[in-house]
């Protein structure tokens, strides 16, 4: 029976980090992907932004590695020249009844170790953006957005240069611990078998992370969490964008309520908004669109009928349901379930892109214990 090293299932931005900082420590790495190409699922239809970490619990693995990865990110892009900016964001308060909200999420904010954000007065985030209309608004200059698929092109690119290997449309059908390591059955596009040994394996499969790690032979079932599926969509702006900045109204249950992101070109989308769903399915209702434009003009109100255009959705892996409060990331270790020398990343939606680094140094960590 063949062996590897270390094997990561899921070439998604977080797999992709992971056997990127385990081929740098110098382990010999196998990443399989059951689609053709890196990146297709969770990765590809979000609004790559680069969170600051305003939101998340303090001390939760949410706040932690969405900071330090932040700093990584920056510092990686701008290293490898990969397409991103520090645009800043606004989260504003449609009334002075929210007013209570921005204190309260610049104090958690600060309590994880953001200390840029600045409280602004109507007048002040006006002259910022002349479109938005607004109570107040709380500036983030953290915040930024980056070129998703160059980044994990990226990251690609430096784990192949440090020796690993990538097998695409292979799909995971069982694993189980043993004396002699991991192994590791899968199968290709064709449904043929092939099994190998690993010294290590890491669940990277995103929204599929649960359903593999229940093909874990004798894995611990109570060891792996209830996922929840919410669909963001997305909508996107017909003509110029008149912001320069993310504008963000205040959180809603589930999600960071309809934002505006921009893409590196200027151009703007709105979302996503949080829909919850029984299954992976990416058809955006057009009809959505009308509580679109309600929840837009709460900030612009210059927001023109027949402006807005379905664009593309995505699916997020939630580990809290409809009314819950936000879950944490859960990164699951050797010593949390006892079945070997296995890492399951559970829950990695949101800040996953933005913590991507810090996760995989994270996991790196975790197997050379």
């Amino acid at each position: 029976m063949q062996a590897v090293d270390c094997l990561v299932a899921g070439a998604g931005v977080v797999g992709l980090a992971v056997a990127r900082a385990l081929a740098l420590a110098g382990r010999e790495v196998l990443v399989i992907e059951q689609a053709d190409a890196i990146g297709t699922e969770t990765r590809s239809r979000n609004s790559e932004v680069i969170h600051a970490g305003l939101y998340y619990e303090p001390g939760s693995l949410k706040a932690r590695l969405c900071v330090e990865g932040r700093e990584r990110l920056y510092a990686y892009c701008g290293e490898r020249g990969i397409a991103h900016a520090r645009t800043g964001k606004l989260v504003v308060a449609a009334e002075e009844a929210q007013f209570d909200k921005l204190r309260a999420i610049r104090a958690n904010a600060e309590q994880s170790g953001v200390t840029d954000l600045q409280l602004l007065s109507r007048a002040e985030a006006e002259h910022l953006e002349p479109a938005l209309r607004c109570a107040g608004a709380l500036l983030s200059p953290s915040t930024g957005i980056v070129d998703s698929h160059a980044l994990m092109l990226s990251l690609r690119g430096d784990a192949e240069a440090a020796g690993a290997m990538f097998a695409f449309l292979t799909s995971v059908s069982s694993v189980e611990a043993g004396p002699n390591g991991v192994e590791v059955r899968t199968l290709d596009e064709n449904s043929e078998g092939f099994a190998l040994t690993a010294g290590a394996f890491v669940n990277a499969a995103g929204l599929g992370a649960p359903a593999l790690a229940a093909r874990i032979r004798h894995f611990p079932q109570d060891r792996i969490p209830r996922q929840w599926l919410a669909r963001g969509n997305y909508f996107s702006l017909t003509g110029k964008s008149p912001f320069s900045r993310l504008i963000y109204p205040v959180p809603v249950d589930g999600g960071l309520g309809v934002h505006l992101t921009l893409d590196l070109g200027g151009r703007a989308r709105f979302g996503p908004d949080v829909e919850w769903i029984d299954r992976i399915d990416y058809a955006v209702d057009p009809h959505r669109g009308d509580v679109f434009y309600e929840a837009i003009r709460h900030y612009w109100p210059g927001l023109a009928d027949g402006a807005l255009l379905p664009s593309y959705s995505g699916v997020r892996p939630k580990l809290s349901g409809p009314g819950q409060p936000a879950a944490d990331f859960i990164i699951q270790g050797p010593a949390d379930h006892g079945a070997g020398p296995i890492v399951n990343l559970f829950g990695i939606e949101s800040p996953g892109l933005t913590a991507s680094l810090a996760i995989a140094e994270r996991v790196a960590g975790l197997l050379a214990a």
